[in-house]
């Protein structure tokens, strides 16, 4: 076995909540398509296999980690080469952008606030439809995923405070200036532009399960504001209907707030400064268009810390037997964290029936968006751990 996988899945530290209120309904139902139906996914999947450069992201089959932890079968969904954004928020932003810009013409400045994934994706998408990108980060964010949006060309406004800080300084400021918010989070008010970006997320999730050689028992899913776990959600439940797979939703342990609702039953927010290694998932309100299908369509949440992220992106990169070296981000990896450390306790594992027959899907939503922080954390450089797959 891989030594470090024990360090990814210490017995004790990961939280698990099974969720009281998710359906085995057949179909997801009218409230929940009225949310991300089929018709919005099916559009959106039109338009961006016709951008130039799409290509489907591989999903890597991992039998030796499988092996490894006791399970019959793992994929891994890797978006390090998306749009040469290197993450899947390639898909959301942008399309949200393209469409404002159908709908309303060139020149309208768009605005967002971001971990720096999905403004990179608003900056990407400004430039290649023809629209002005303003961007919002913390004070957390790295130097280094700031210049990577501003090599697409748009303005970067740095704010004191947490995520869901810099959220609220780009909404007051583009109410002030007429300004187009593009965000991934919905709130009362703000909720057809973020079913556009969770439609533009539903494209990788059809490609995984185009992708997959047989149906999976079970899908560990980053959470974040609950976008992507929502879009996921949902293609699970039109391909599969009441035979789809256990859908697990992973939050960083300081910036768990799809649990902290899940634990309410009711959308919750969390405090403090949600400081995590994970920087994409440093959110402490969920989206509510996200939390209406995650409330229904998730089985379990659950958290899991910093060191197993940064154990998981070693593993990656020093892969166990014959499987290819894998360059993930940090924020990549909390699916496959979780699903690690789901199989390493006998209770949760009995909870969720994960066993050796069981067949695991996760998605590594990143590459190494910052070069940097990859480096430090790994201990190689992203091209050398490339070079290592030929």
């Amino acid at each position: 076995m891989n030594d470090l996988i024990p360090a990814a899945c210490r017995p004790g530290e990961a939280r698990f909540l099974l969720n009281p209120r998710a359906s085995d309904a057949a179909v997801p139902g009218p409230a929940l398509e009225d949310v991300l139906g089929p018709a919005g996914f099916e559009r959106a999947r039109t338009v961006i296999t016709g951008w130039p450069g799409y290509a489907p992201t591989p999903l890597r089959s991992l039998p030796g980690l499988a092996s490894a932890i006791g399970i019959a079968a793992l994929g891994y969904k890797d978006e390090g080469g998306r749009f040469g954004l290197a993450s899947f928020k390639a898909l959301g932003g942008a399309y949200a952008v393209a469409e404002l810009v159908r709908e309303r013409g060139a020149g309208l400045t768009v605005t967002c606030a971001t971990d720096g994934n999905h403004g990179r994706s608003v900056a990407w998408g400004a430039r290649t439809f023809g629209a002005r990108a303003v961007i919002y980060i913390h004070a957390t964010v790295s130097e280094g995923r700031k210049r990577a949006i501003e090599a697409y060309g748009a303005e970067v406004r740095r704010v004191p405070g947490n995520y869901d800080d810099s959220v609220r300084q780009a909404a007051e400021d583009a109410a002030r200036h007429g300004w187009t918010v593009v965000s991934d989070t919905s709130y009362p008010g703000y909720t057809e532009i973020p079913k556009l970006v969770m439609q533009g997320y539903g494209v990788m999730a059809a490609e995984a399960i185009d992708q997959i050689a047989a149906p999976p028992s079970h899908v560990f899913v980053q959470g974040g504001v609950g976008g992507l776990a929502a879009a996921v959600a949902m293609h699970l439940w039109w391909r599969y209907g009441r035979d789809r797979p256990r859908l697990v939703v992973v939050e960083p342990e300081t910036a768990a707030c799809l649990l902290a609702s899940c634990e309410a039953g009711r959308p919750a927010a969390v405090a403090g400064d949600l400081e995590t290694v994970m920087a994409g998932l440093s959110c402490g309100e969920p989206s509510l268009l996200a939390w209406t299908v995650l409330e229904r369509a998730a089985h379990a949440f659950m958290t899991v810390p910093d060191h197993a992220a940064e154990a998981v992106m070693r593993l990656l990169a020093e892969p166990t037997g014959d499987d290819p070296p894998v360059v993930a981000g940090e924020s990549a990896v909390a699916g496959l964290a979780g699903a690690i450390a789901a199989v390493a306790v006998p209770e949760v594992a009995a909870r969720l029936a994960l066993d050796r027959s069981s067949r695991v899907l996760v998605f590594g939503t990143e590459g190494a968006t910052d070069p940097d922080l990859y480096r430090r954390i790994v201990g190689r450089t992203p091209e050398a751990v490339e070079a290592r797959q030929q």
